[in-house]
């Protein structure tokens, strides 16, 4: 890819996410929040520990207090060479010692705490038993737009996350279809995606004909015929940061009524795209969407969410669905993603990655959302 890297995170920069995490404790009338491994933790301090580790990892967030992360002893010389240490205190236990007793002397013994929703539950127990006087809830019911809306120079992973999966989409209309098995596309995408800076590949849905009337087709052995409409569904995490795109292509000539649809997919989704702006609720996106595909007679076959967000992971809040009322955001990025599904026959499904800015919205992914024949 050409242009400019985007500039790695410094200590800075997670010094203060912990700190605005820390002030959202607060803001929640929580005592802490207690971090395990997973994307907020990496987010948060640029560690990832090991992911079969069974020993108690846990950065402990507490408004006013300077951010400790305890760890097991045989980790934390790897700890200490995350980009995020600077802005940490280490605390680490050995094995024989009781990480629970070390961990509880930070906390508040009569808290309410946020806490991951990976977190194992044998480490919770074990806190829960130390501290009888604490609870718990979960971060995605505690906090649910802590990492929502993103900085500049996450925005700008997020938009090279994006221009990779759109070369990757360029790439593989020029491939062959007809005749081949759905799997063996789903290969090439997967291959497009690193080559074009991706290091993991989240998903490569392939929906050819009947099997591109569901959502969430597993990508199988069903060979692609001349006259399929064709699903691609894909994306991960290039740098740290996720892409997700979706565009349907059609084998050959389309009929009449497949064209129709296509258009009306596309008329949603643009209806949704400009639904987007500072203070509108998530649910004006999708209801933007989902009325254009209503009054075309087609309502009963748009069967999920508008949309969903996106950053550290492929989906994440905030969602683009009916009763969220979460106002948009300067800097939140999420999909728009409508679909007609007509079971036992073929589907539909255009998506984007949008970000709010100002005064509107943007797309982070450019590619034609017109209806492009494939061989």
């Amino acid at each position: 890819m050409t242009g400019t890297a985007p500039a790695p995170f410094t200590a800075d920069d997670y010094r203060a996410r912990m700190a605005r995490a820390a002030r959202a404790a607060a803001d929640a009338k929580l005592a802490g929040l207690l971090v395990a491994p997973g994307p907020d933790l990496v987010w948060l301090t640029g560690y990832a520990p090991p992911a079969t580790t069974e020993r108690l990892t846990l950065l402990v967030l507490v408004p006013g207090q300077d951010p400790v992360l305890v760890l097991p002893a045989l980790e934390a010389p790897d700890a200490a060479r995350a980009t995020g240490a600077p802005a940490l205190t280490l605390r680490d236990w050995t094995d024989g010692k009781d990480p629970y007793a070390l961990t509880s002397a930070l906390l508040d013994d009569r808290g309410r705490f946020g806490i991951s929703d990976n977190a194992w539950a044998m480490h919770l127990l074990g806190l829960q038993r130390t501290l009888p006087g604490t609870s718990y809830a979960s971060l995605t019911e505690a906090l649910p737009m802590l990492r929502a809306v993103k900085d500049p120079a996450e925005l700008a992973l997020l938009a090279a996350a994006g221009a990779a999966a759109d070369q990757a989409f360029e790439e593989i209309r020029t491939v062959r279809f007809a005749g081949r098995r759905e799997s063996e596309v789903g290969a090439d995408l997967a291959a497009l995606l690193r080559r074009f800076g991706h290091s993991q590949v989240d998903f490569t849905i392939v929906g050819s004909g009947p099997n591109g009337a569901d959502p969430h087709h597993e990508t199988g052995d069903r060979v692609i015929e001349r006259g399929d409409m064709v699903v691609l569904d894909f994306g991960g995490l290039k740098d740290g940061y996720g892409s997700d795109t979706t565009r349907t292509v059609h084998v050959g000539e389309p009929t009449d009524e497949e064209r129709r649809v296509h258009d009306i997919v596309r008329e949603a989704q643009e209806a949704g795209f400009r639904a987007v702006r500072p203070g509108a609720a998530c649910q004006e996106v999708d209801r933007a969407a989902r009325a254009v595909i209503a009054g075309a007679g087609y309502g009963e076959y748009f069967i999920h969410r508008t949309g969903h967000g996106i950053g550290v992971t492929t989906h994440e809040p905030p969602y683009m669905i009916e009763g969220e009322e979460q106002p948009l955001v300067p800097g939140m990025c999420f999909s728009v993603e409508p679909g007609i599904y007509l079971p036992g026959r073929f589907g539909v499904r255009i998506e984007d990655i949008v970000t709010v800015t100002g005064d509107g919205g943007r797309r982070l992914n450019d590619t034609t959302r017109e209806m492009v024949i494939v061989d």
